[in-house]
């Protein structure tokens, strides 16, 4: 059953476009990986789902966002709030910000079932009790009385997800979950995702730049640059055989893809600013396969086996 699904989305800021041409579905049960460099337009694609964009002066100016059969583009800010933090969960990029410092845990998970599912106040601690212990957090009743600043980034991380569930969301949003945690933690974090979708049969958007994580985790991949998708598959295609110069570029860049004795390997340039993308192909300035057709051209999507890749040579580069 599709849950999500973006069409052709545009978003403009004023005059300035950032994102243009997106499109992406996923289904109850499967995760879908965002992937790109910082600036490639991620978050941005998430804050359209979630219809965060008035909030930064944004606006979406073509294109459809639909949510189990509801179209979410054009929805009134009233009906959004029903289904953000209820229906669609949102877990941030940082929970040192996220959580209230002046508050304690409990309380802040509290809300969420209060205000989405009508719960008493001992009803929805019951349940955020409940969503700790599930959570892995252990002695979840002491630990709803403490403040945010008692506990580790791991910890506070866990809470966040908790905040996101406490709910019952149909979907996730996971904007680079990770970002501010150790290695270990992050490990932990990712493969709590993972069984989270496997238990609970969510949809989860992951936004990340980390393509090794992408690999463990999820089971299709959208690659974003300069706010456009470049390719788009299940994760088995795209890393078995990446048709886009990006994408390639992107696993080359994975510590011990090329073995072990090889070293690190980085793509060459910065991704363009949006008042700076460049004609053509989005990723023609940084492509050592570049040829005329792609500074004046944006290239049609070609089908590849289970994917599909914008990009005139696709397939041709080794």
């Amino acid at each position: 059953m599709t849950m999500l699904e973006v069409r052709d989305l545009e978003v403009a800021f004023g005059p300035i476009a950032p994102l243009s041409g997106v499109s992406f579905s996923l289904s109850k049960g499967e995760t879908l990986g965002i992937v790109g460099e910082s600036g490639s337009g991620k978050s941005l694609a998430a804050m359209s789902v979630l219809g965060l964009l008035p909030l930064s002066g944004g606006r979406i100016t073509a294109g459809s966002i639909i949510f189990d059969g509801q179209e979410l583009a054009g929805l009134p800010e009233p009906a959004y709030r029903k289904l953000r933090g209820g229906r669609i969960g949102l877990i941030t990029q940082n929970p040192m910000t996220s959580l209230d410092p002046l508050q304690k845990i409990g309380p802040q998970v509290d809300a969420v079932a209060v205000l989405h599912l009508g719960m008493t106040s001992a009803q929805a601690r019951a349940r955020t009790v409940d969503i700790l212990g599930t959570l892995r957090i252990p002695e979840p009743a002491l630990i709803c009385n403490r403040y945010p600043h008692q506990m580790s980034g791991g910890m506070k991380q866990r809470i966040v997800i908790a905040m996101a569930l406490a709910a019952d969301p149909d979907l996730l949003v996971a904007d680079e979950p990770t970002t501010a945690l150790d290695v270990t933690v992050q490990a932990q974090i990712i493969r709590l995702l993972d069984d989270l979708v496997k238990e609970r049969d969510l949809a989860l958007v992951l936004i990340t730049h980390d393509m090794s994580v992408v690999a463990q985790t999820c089971d299709k991949v959208v690659v974003m640059y300069a706010g456009r998708v470049v390719e788009r598959g299940t994760v088995t295609a795209i890393f078995d055989a990446p048709q886009h110069p990006y994408t390639q570029a992107l696993i080359g860049c994975i510590p011990g893809a090329a073995g072990a004795d090889e070293h690190l390997t980085s793509i060459p340039g910065t991704v363009p600013t949006v008042l700076n993308y460049p004609k053509g192909c989005p990723f023609h300035t940084r492509c050592a396969h570049m040829q005329p057709i792609c500074t004046t051209d944006v290239p049609a999507f070609v089908s590849h086996n289970d994917s599909a890749a914008a990009c005139h040579f696709a397939g041709d580069m080794k």
